[in-house]
């Protein structure tokens, strides 16, 4: 039976620990923040979007607001506290209540009821602000997921032009090389091999520069998650791919949808709960009364009403009102912005694409054949120092262009993505 016993319970260990792993960070209990990053492993999109949800400072503090605001609610829950009253009257006076003997001590307990459901009403409205900031909560996880993939695009992006621009200054060394063994056998001018030689220097120098640029990339990227040190490699050169290709898709599960929902019923909460305040509440009382004069007792009964005579909460509750028909026209308004921008990123993304086949399909090849072309020729003397440094400008430009192309596209794909929830940022599935 205890064997029985052990295995169940770790069952449910097991099962809890499941739920926490896939539960979002902004309903998750959130313990000490723990990198997931595996620092012997180049980095990965998901790794990226997987250390956001685990350490992003910006999710944590809008999370453990959310948690506050639970804390909150369930205090706007609470009855309120009864009151116990002491009274003593008619003692230390002057004659026959000159000391305690005429005396009558009254202790009594009061109780204040709120009427009108008060009570309910502002529990609900608390809820309903907490459910309002684990939107926003969603809504700031969103946008930093979008942010740091944006940048492992263009962190990729930069690996991309280091490799590049590497392999630009190895050509230019070739091709000094060539200049060079001209010069010697007298077929070219010397100004041509120094002309050579201050041309490789400077794709070195740029080689130098990419490779800055991609520990800039790093320490930005590492931020983002709260590091002052990034610890992680850079990423493979490799396409990220996903299941499937966005499309046009209903946008009413993004958090910013979820979260103008949410302030549309906190509003409606907010406001029924003001109109619950023009309700006046009751105060009974009940106690005991001794009289020391006669050594008799007595039970004392009573209650308070205040009069709404000059106070009623109606501008609270036009205020309320107010900011209830705010928050219809602002989920409106913030619909429309999605759909447009849902739109452009299609049409974005579509573009992206038809410029990055011409690219690699017509322009880089046609790049890669003269610039062979121009170095073979120069090798013979068909060509001089010119044409050829000018082709190898124009093969690594129209690289540059490839690269700067394919990250648009991605940058337009995660874009889309984020914006109908596709992968990654599908959530939890």
């Amino acid at each position: 039976m205890k064997i029985i016993k052990k295995g169940a319970s770790a069952t449910l260990v097991l099962v809890a620990m499941a739920m926490n792993a896939h539960a979002s960070p902004c309903e998750n209990s959130y313990g000490e923040a723990s990198s997931q990053i595996n620092q012997a492993a180049p980095l990965t999109l998901n790794g990226v979007i997987s250390e956001i949800r685990n350490v992003s400072p910006q999710v944590r503090a809008a999370a453990l607001e959310a948690r506050a605001l639970a804390a909150e609610a369930e205090q706007a829950g609470r009855r309120l506290n009864p009151a116990l009253t002491v009274e003593i009257e008619n003692f230390a006076g002057g004659g026959a209540f000159s000391n305690f003997n005429q005396s009558e001590l009254t202790i009594a307990l009061e109780q204040t009821f709120r009427l009108g459901r008060k009570r309910n009403l502002a529990h609900r409205a608390a809820r309903a602000r907490q459910a309002l900031a684990t939107a926003k909560c969603d809504l700031v996880l969103r946008e930093a997921e979008l942010e740091a993939a944006l940048l492992y695009a263009e962190l990729t992006a930069a690996v991309r032009i280091h490799i590049l621009a590497s392999d630009a200054a190895t050509l230019s060394d070739t091709l000094t090389e060539t200049v060079n063994k001209r010069v010697n056998a007298g077929a070219a001018a010397p100004p041509e091999l120094a002309r050579a030689r201050a041309d490789s220097a400077a794709l070195k120098a740029a080689a130098i520069e990419a490779e800055a640029e991609i520990e800039r990339r790093r320490y930005a990227l590492a931020a983002l998650w709260g590091s002052a040190d990034p610890q992680f490699l850079s990423p493979q050169i490799s396409s990220q791919t996903f299941s499937s290709k966005p499309a046009e898709a209903n946008i009413s599960t993004h958090p910013r949808i979820t979260a103008a929902e949410a302030a549309i019923r906190a509003r409606a909460a907010d406001y029924e709960a003001a109109k619950a305040q023009s309700i006046p509440d009751i105060t009974v009382a009940a106690g005991l009364r001794r009289f020391e004069g006669t050594g008799d007792n007595a039970f004392v009964a009573g209650f308070s009403l205040p009069l709404p005579l000059f106070d009623s909460n109606r501008g609270n509750i036009r205020a309320a009102d107010i900011r209830a028909s705010a928050s219809s026209a602002s989920r409106a308004a913030i619909e429309a912005r999605l759909l447009a921008d849902q739109r452009a990123a299609i049409s974005s993304v579509r573009a992206a694409e038809n410029r990055l086949a011409v690219l690699t399909d017509e322009a880089l090849p046609a790049a890669e054949e003269a610039y062979a072309a121009a170095i073979r020729g120069y090798a013979v003397g068909k060509f001089d120092l010119t044409t050829t440094l000018d082709a190898r400008a124009a093969l690594i430009n129209t690289r540059v262009a490839v690269i700067q192309a394919s990250l648009n596209r991605q940058t337009y794909d995660l874009r889309l993505r984020s914006l109908i929830g596709a992968a990654p940022f599908e959530g939890d599935k």
